[in-house]
C-alpha cells in the first residue's frame, strides 16, 4: 500500500512544524557546482531511494538523497545471511542487489523527481566501461543533483583488485565518469578506508576531475559465530558500519583536508547525533550523511539536521560554512606573564626570629 506524503497511520510518524523551529542559521552548502539547501544527505545502501522514509518525514527537507549504489543490470547480491550485529555497529554482505540501471531510473529516479528532493545517484560497476555507460544513462534525467561513484568495488579486467585500493584504477574510473557525466552535474569519488594513505588516493581522483569526494566507505570486517564456529555472513566478509567507525571517518576526512583544502567533501560514517555531525564538518566535511542509525530511528537524518542547527547556533555560528575545517586552525599561543612589577609583589612571610636575635 502506497501512502500520499500527508497521511496518517498507526506507522506513521511525521515531525510536526510546530513543534519544533531551527535557529535562524544559514544551512546552505556547496557541493562543487551545486548549492544545497543544508548539508544533511542520508547515505547511500541505508534507504534505498528515500521512498521508507517518507512516511516519517518530508525527504525534500533534507539536503540530498543518495541513492542505493546502482548497477547496469538487475543483480540478486549474495546468499544470506547478509548482515551481523557488532558492538556499536554492523556488517552487511548485500553484494550490490539492484534492479538495474534502467529500472532505478523508471521508478526510483522519477519518483525522487516528482517528489521535489534533489537525488545523488550512487554508482558502481566492475570495468571502467561499466562506470561509463551508467554515467551516460544519467543524462536528461530530472531530479539529478550530484553523482556519487561507488568505487569499493572489484575489477573483474584485473584479478578483482578494488578499485578504491589503487590511485590509478581509481582515477581511470573518474575520468571515464567525468567524459560521460551530464554537464554541470558534480561528481564525487566515495572511498575506501581499507587503504594505507587515503589522501594518495583522494589525489588521483581530484586529478583525475572529481568535483568532490565523499569519505568513507564501510571498513572490511568479520564476524565468526561461535556456536556453528563458522562466517556470520553467507559471504564470509562484509562492511562495518555504524558509530564504531566514526573516529576511522573523522580521521580520514581530517586528512584529506589537509592535503586538499579546496575540495568539497561529503562526510559519513558512524552519525547518529548533531554533534556528530558538528565534528566532521569541523574536521573538514562541508555535508554529512546519515546511514547506518535509521535502521534503528528511521527519523534520524531530519533530527540529525535539527539538532545539528541548534549546535551551530550555541556555538555561535552564522552559517555551516563558518564551521568547515575549523578544527584545522593553530592552536592557540600561551604567551607566560611577564613577572610582577618592583612594588607590587606580595610581601615575604615574616619568620620568627632566632634565639639570637632574640638576645
Amino acid at each position: 500500500m502506497s501512502l500520499r506524503p500527508d497521511t496518517k497511520t498507526e506507522l506513521t510518524v511525521r515531525r510536526s512544524d510546530e513543534v519544533f523551529r531551527r535557529p535562524d542559521v544559514d544551512l546552505t552548502t556547496k557541493l562543487g557546482s551545486v548549492t544545497f539547501p543544508n548539508p544533511v544527505f542520508t547515505a547511500s545502501g541505508c534507504a534505498a531511494a528515500g521512498q521508507e522514509l517518507d512516511q516519517f518525514f518530508d525527504i525534500s527537507e533534507l539536503g540530498g538523497v543518495v541513492t542505493k549504489s546502482i548497477m547496469l543490470n538487475a543483480r540478486s547480491g549474495r546468499p544470506t545471511p547478509r548482515m551481523a550485529e557488532t558492538p556499536s555497529g554492523m556488517l552487511n554482505s548485500i553484494g550490490l542487489q539492484g534492479p538495474g540501471i534502467d529500472a532505478f531510473l523508471e521508478k526510483d529516479l522519477a519518483w525522487l523527481a516528482q517528489r521535489g528532493a534533489r537525488a545523488v545517484v550512487s554508482i558502481a560497476g566492475g570495468s571502467v566501461d561499466d562506470y561509463a555507460k551508467l554515467a551516460t544513462k544519467l543524462r536528461g534525467q530530472k531530479g539529478l543533483a550530484m553523482i556519487e561513484v561507488n568505487i569499493s568495488c572489484p575489477n573483474v579486467e584485473d584479478r578483482g583488485q578494488v578499485f578504491a585500493c589503487d590511485p590509478m584504477a581509481s582515477a581511470s574510473v573518474i575520468q571515464a565518469v567525468k567524459r560521460s557525466a551530464p554537464s554541470g552535474v558534480p561528481v564525487f569519488a566515495k572511498l575506501s578506508p581499507d587503504v594505507t594513505d587515503i589522501t594518495a588516493i583522494a589525489e588521483a581522483c581530484v586529478g583525475a576531475g572529481a568535483d568532490g569526494l565523499s569519505l568513507i566507505n564501510t571498513l572490511l570486517g568479520m564476524v565468526i559465530d561461535t556456536d556453528t564456529m563458522r562466517p556470520a555472513l553467507g559471504g564470509v566478509t562484509g562492511g562495518l558500519s555504524g558509530p564504531a567507525i566514526r573516529p576511522v571517518a573523522v580521521r580520514c576526512v581530517w586528512q584529506v583536508r589537509q592535503a586538499l583544502p579546496d575540495v568539497p567533501i561529503l562526510g559519513m560514517g558512524g552519525i547518529r547525533t548533531g554533534l556528530d555531525a558538528l565534528e566532521f564538518i569541523l574536521a573538514g566535511a562541508n555535508a554529512v550523511s546519515v546511514g547506518t542509525t535509521v535502521f534503528g530511528d528511521p527519523s534520524a537524518p531530519i533530527r540529525v539536521l535539527d539538532e545539528l542547527a541548534v549546535a551551530l547556533a550555541e556555538r555561535g555560528f552564522g552559517s555551516v560554512a563558518e564551521a568547515v575545517g575549523l578544527a584545522h586552525r593553530p592552536p592557540l599561543v600561551h604567551v607566560p606573564e611577564e613577572p610582577d612589577p618592583v612594588g607590587d609583589s606580595e610581601p615575604e612571610p615574616r619568620r620568627p626570629p632566632t634565639f639570637e636575635e632574640e638576645a
